[in-house]
């Protein structure tokens, strides 16, 4: 396979999981601003949503003050904005075009849908000004599905050769950062000084970020239990059978790119590294995490992550 060909796919999947993810930290982002300060709203959640999401300091280049109206504008329509959700669906099908032949007839029509169904989205609420909350929940929930769409068009219909490989790995790559992130995002919507770990507002934050990603009641399932700081955790970065926790996503990983280097005939950087990664998980425990930190280990994971990305475009992806 062409080095741009595999550079198409791979960014292809990380584009579409990418809108998929700010569209989630929306919605999650609302329901945390919307809680009275007696159960959690800090005042502070849209700013530590653009934190999260990598968009803090190009909102600031624009912007005066954070507001929310701005700050959804900015990750979801703003132009200026290189990750936000309409940049991403079009980066998506942009890529999507230029390897059309090496996509199933499901996997075009997923994207190309989806692009078409944006301008109607762009007429309504890309710009700047008051909210349509009922049409933004719209829009919101047309960004999950067509990530749905799209993930399981490629899943069903994809040939298991490198373009699913590479496709995939796209995938993994970019949930594992935006799980991570979504984690991270609790870290910045602070507790009061006077608020105990494991209290009220706690448990209500931590309940948004589970519905968030869709795990709340794959939480309950595994717990049995009150939602707690640890094991939300827990979920999210170690267990294997969570779809999105950081552990699954490098099984995943390091399956695909075992598979990449069994197909073309050496291994190299991206393997080693993704292996080091997956050992690491393999070998903690949650007290671990939260024994370094858990900003600091998420922070750690961001960067490493950021490092295997350059190490599989060095490696499979730069022509």
């Amino acid at each position: 396979m062409l080095s741009r060909t595999a550079d198409n796919l791979y960014w292809l999947s990380r584009y579409m999981e990418r809108a998929d993810f700010l569209a989630r930290i929306i919605e999650a982002t609302q329901r945390l601003a919307t809680l009275p300060t007696a159960y959690g709203g800090t005042g502070t959640e849209w700013e530590s949503t653009l934190n999260a999401a990598g968009a803090l300091e190009g909102y600031k280049e624009h912007m005066s003050e954070v507001t929310e109206a701005d700050a959804i504008y900015y990750l979801g329509f703003d132009a200026r904005n290189p990750s936000s959700i309409r940049n991403c669906i079009e980066l998506a099908r942009t890529n999507a075009r230029a390897v059309r032949t090496a996509l199933t007839i499901e996997m075009w029509q997923a994207i190309n849908t989806a692009w078409l169904e944006l301008k109607r989205y762009e007429i309504s609420l890309g710009k700047p000004g008051p909210i349509d909350r009922i049409e933004l929940s719209r829009f919101l929930e047309f960004v999950k599905k067509t990530s749905l769409d799209f993930d399981g068009s490629a899943h069903r219909t994809m040939l298991r050769n490198d373009a699913h490989w590479f496709s995939r790995l796209g995938l993994y790559m970019e949930r594992a950062d935006t799980t991570a992130r979504i984690l991270d995002v609790k870290y910045h919507v602070l507790l009061p000084e006077t608020e105990a770990v494991g209290g009220t507002i706690d448990y209500f934050q931590w309940t948004a970020i589970l519905r968030a990603v869709s795990a709340l009641t794959a939480y309950h399932w595994v717990y049995r239990g009150s939602v707690k700081p640890w094991l939300v955790a827990d979920l999210l970065i170690l267990r294997p059978e969570m779809p999105r926790s950081l552990r699954s996503c490098y099984d995943n990983i390091v399956r695909l790119l075992d598979n990449i280097s069994r197909a073309y005939g050496r291994q190299g950087p991206a393997q080693r590294h993704a292996h080091a990664m997956l050992a690491r998980f393999e070998n903690s425990s949650i007290k671990d995490v939260f024994g370094t930190g858990l900003h600091e280990f998420l922070t750690e994971f961001v960067e490493s992550n950021d490092q295997l990305g350059s190490a599989v475009s060095e490696q499979y992806l730069i022509h």
